[in-house]
């Protein structure tokens, strides 16, 4: 193989690059015009070579090419200008230049190279990247609540402006886990261990705590925080957010002291009205008795409903609440199970008094009046439908009463008329057998 002389060569790659390589005099005239230069601009090089090089350059920009020659004569390199420049089709492209001074062989400068890159697609990625960045920081910052991001591993490197304003902090303060600063110290530890159960196990992560703000005052955050998983599913960060929820928990404390006056004043008029009824019958120790109960039963119905703020009540409870008097007799004779439920406070209501007139007559006449009379009961949701079943056997055998009392009525009738449910009350001789089924939505939903 003969060798290729290094003029050959230089020439060669100079011929097969593909950036655009140019030479010109100090005048301007194009002197040398490679392939790259005719992909990127548009004419060949018997169009360009001889000809001017400001023949490429916009007109609102001749002012470059002068800027520059003063450069090259100076023997200084032009490197890495962006500038755009003209093609001959008469589109504009935009393009990264580096000019260089090419020197005689006494060193005298007699012209320039330059080397041009077609930059449109990186300016426009460029342009794209920045217009991303504005609009997430625009978002992050102007939301309510205060946000942050952390690494896979929980290091959190970057916050919002609202972080920063709250808790007069700086990123460096804060990095990390420089945010247990702001905590405070009867909840950090707390926070720390569950936040970090998080960060091991993917988890979401939910947490209510008092963060110092920088006038030295906490306030009560809602915090909540999610993995972000890249393509292959691994999570590479996490993004959290902190929302003041300081006047909602006064407005619900001063709720809950109005709702435990309410409760306080209507058992006052519960017992107001027992001592009426004691007057008004006096001799009448059965009919005292069990109107006594009932109320009773209303002001533990209501108790429990107050300290679940008048919303829903898990029925578990409320059987235990209702028949507390019943099972304190009949211990193991009375025996409950179903699923995990809540229900609404009118459902609560209705359904507590049924419990608790049914429980009062099991211990008067059915099943918990006789020794190893026993009473089941259980629950169950299936296809959008709730179900209670009351269920008593080995007792004395039952006969259906001849008159339908204010008892029945509560047991039979008012949980139809209110839940829109269906209940059979079955007095079979061999126990008194009770159902009711109505739709989740009915016994689920609050009262108003």
């Amino acid at each position: 193989m003969s060798k290729i002389s290094s003029e050959a060569l230089l020439a060669a790659v100079v011929e097969n690059s593909d950036d655009a390589i140019v030479s010109k005099t100090l005048d301007g005239v194009v002197m040398s015009w490679n392939r790259g230069a005719e992909r990127l601009f548009g004419w060949t090089a018997d169009e360009m070579i001889g000809q001017s090089i400001r023949k490429l350059i916009p007109d609102d920009r001749q002012a470059e090419e002068d800027a520059i020659i003063r450069q090259i004569v100076a023997g200084r390199q032009v490197s890495s200008m962006h500038s755009v420049r003209v093609r001959k089709t008469g589109a504009p492209v935009r393009v990264s230049v580096t000019i260089s001074p090419i020197r005689g062989a006494d060193g005298t400068i007699i012209g320039a190279s330059k080397i041009a890159r077609d930059v449109g697609a990186l300016e426009h990625a460029r342009q794209q990247l920045a217009e991303s960045e504005r609009r997430f920081k625009t978002l992050a910052d102007n939301i309510s609540q205060l946000a942050w991001i952390a690494d896979k591993e929980g290091w959190i490197f970057w916050y919002n402006q609202r972080w920063f304003e709250y808790t007069g902090t700086t990123l460096k303060d804060m990095e990390g886990w420089g945010w247990k600063a702001v905590h405070h110290p009867d909840h950090v530890d707390r926070v720390v261990e569950r936040v970090q159960r998080s960060w091991d196990t993917g988890e979401l992560w939910e947490d209510t705590f008092p963060l110092r703000g920088k006038d030295g005052t906490y306030r009560w955050f809602l915090s909540r925080a999610r993995p972000i998983h890249d393509e292959n599913g691994e999570i590479f960060c996490w993004f959290g957010t902190n929302t003041d929820v300081t006047e909602q928990r006064v407005q619900a404390e001063s709720i809950q002291t109005l709702l435990q006056e309410v409760n306080h004043r209507s058992k006052n008029m519960l017992t107001l009205i027992q001592s009426l009824a004691r007057r008004s019958a006096p001799g009448n120790d059965e009919f005292l008795k069990r109107f006594v109960r009932r109320l009773e039963a209303l002001a533990a119905n209501q108790d429990l409903l107050v300290r679940r703020a008048w919303t829903v009540v898990d029925l578990r409870e409320l059987v235990e609440a209702q028949l507390s008097f019943a099972i304190g007799i009949a211990g193991s004779n009375l025996e409950f199970d179903g699923p995990d439920v809540e229900i609404g406070s009118r459902a609560a209501e209705t359904l507590g008094m049924a419990l608790h007139e049914l429980a009062t007559n099991a211990l008067k006449y059915g099943a918990l009046s006789a020794e190893g009379g026993t009473v089941r009961i259980e629950w169950s949701v299936a296809e959008d439908r709730f179900a209670i079943d009351w269920h008593e056997t080995g007792g004395p055998a039952v006969e259906e009463p001849t008159r339908v009392g204010f008892g029945t009525s509560v047991i039979r009738d008012i949980p139809r008329t209110a839940l829109d449910a269906d209940t059979t009350l079955d007095f079979a001789p061999d126990g008194l057998r009770w159902h009711f089924a109505a739709p989740m939505k009915a016994v689920a939903g609050k009262s108003v």
